[in-house]
């Protein structure tokens, strides 16, 4: 794959204002889950309000292309790991190892920060999403529901960081 030239990953800077851009892009990018998960994606219970607060609490990662936002992703700290969430790429851009190259950016943060692991959900049906991630050195952990289901919803899967 090609990687994108121009392409900078960086952490939110702290006087970023783009919050209705950044919220437009999550919401293409997991556009294309709406009719396939159940329950629905999180990601329609965005607000700009709560993605503010989101960013305060978790670390983001910004994919940046010629001025343009293109790609992010959230992070989580806890005890021994990060939470990674709302991994989020420009559709017509995926492929191009943009949500690759977030991803490495948490995991070098992780490293950095002396955890030993980063996590992740990914919803059953999503079979696409568990190969890419996969391919980038998660394993299955284990499967959740979401409340009010008897069956799994989601798929944890982990990376331990060498």
């Amino acid at each position: 794959m090609d990687q994108p030239a121009a392409l900078l990953v960086t952490e939110l800077p702290p006087d970023f204002a783009r919050w209705d851009e950044l919220l437009a892009l999550i919401l293409r990018a997991f556009a294309y889950m709406d009719g396939v998960i159940d329950p629905p994606s999180s990601a329609h219970l965005l607000t700009r309000e709560n993605l503010m607060s989101k960013a305060r609490q978790e670390t983001t990662f910004l994919a940046v292309e010629n001025g343009q936002v293109v790609g992010c992703v959230f992070a989580l700290e806890r005890a021994t790991d990060f939470y990674v969430g709302k991994l989020a790429v420009e559709p017509g851009l995926q492929g191009r190892g943009i949500g690759g190259r977030l991803m490495q950016a948490v995991e070098d943060f992780a490293r950095r920060r002396d955890k030993d692991a980063i996590e992740l959900q990914t919803r059953i049906e999503l079979t696409a999403n568990h190969a890419a991630f996969a391919r980038l050195g998660f394993r299955e952990t284990g499967r959740t529901a979401h409340e009010g289901y008897d069956r799994p919803t989601s798929i944890t899967m982990r990376k331990v960081l060498s």
